[in-house]
């Protein structure tokens, strides 16, 4: 696992370490941003992508401990949104992570048409009718990270994924037990 830092182009905006999400509940009483060695070479090269084109990232989350999937499927069993908790998810595996865009200059989010953790039908992918700016947007964040090796998930323009090829298991650690 690798810690995700702050670096030119890429925020960290935890939202599972404050109230403001979808639980309204602090789910990380410490967050911090981790991901697979794999999965954080990947947004590295969309990194570099998206900077010769004025953009950033912000990412919302990564790697989430299976203890808070259950929490948030205990809050929110909509199996839509929110991962069942009965095979884990790719956030728990430290392969999956939540994120923006942003404008390289100011650090401002772009228009991405809904904000995080928008659980209706404009935050697919497939949903169009949105200004032209944040359709725009939209296929930016996903070319970057989908020619990094990432996978999008259909209903949530935010979520992208690596493949599990390692077979990486799911993990309930807590941020400070990881290196």
């Amino acid at each position: 696992m690798v810690r995700l830092q702050p670096v030119n182009g890429l925020q960290l905006d935890l939202r599972y370490g404050t109230a403001n999400n979808f639980t309204k509940h602090v789910l990380y009483p410490h967050p911090a941003a981790f991901l697979r060695a794999k999965a954080a070479k990947a947004l590295q090269a969309a990194l570099a992508t998206l900077r010769q084109q004025g953009c950033g990232l912000k990412i919302w989350d990564a790697y989430r401990p299976y203890h808070t999937t259950c929490d948030m499927w205990r809050r929110t069993p909509d199996r839509h949104y929110v991962a069942n908790p009965k095979n884990g998810s790719n956030h728990n595996r430290g392969l999956a992570v939540d994120i923006t865009l942003t404008d390289l200059a100011t650090g401002q989010e772009k228009d991405m048409g809904t904000g995080f953790d928008n659980f209706t039908d404009s935050a697919h992918r497939s949903f169009t009718h949105l200004p032209p700016e944040a359709v725009k947007n939209r296929k930016i964040l996903t070319d970057a990270l989908v020619a990094a090796g990432f996978r999008p998930l259909q209903r949530e323009w935010w979520h992208f994924a690596c493949r599990n090829d390692a077979g990486y298991e799911v993990l309930d650690l807590d941020f400070d037990q990881l290196p």
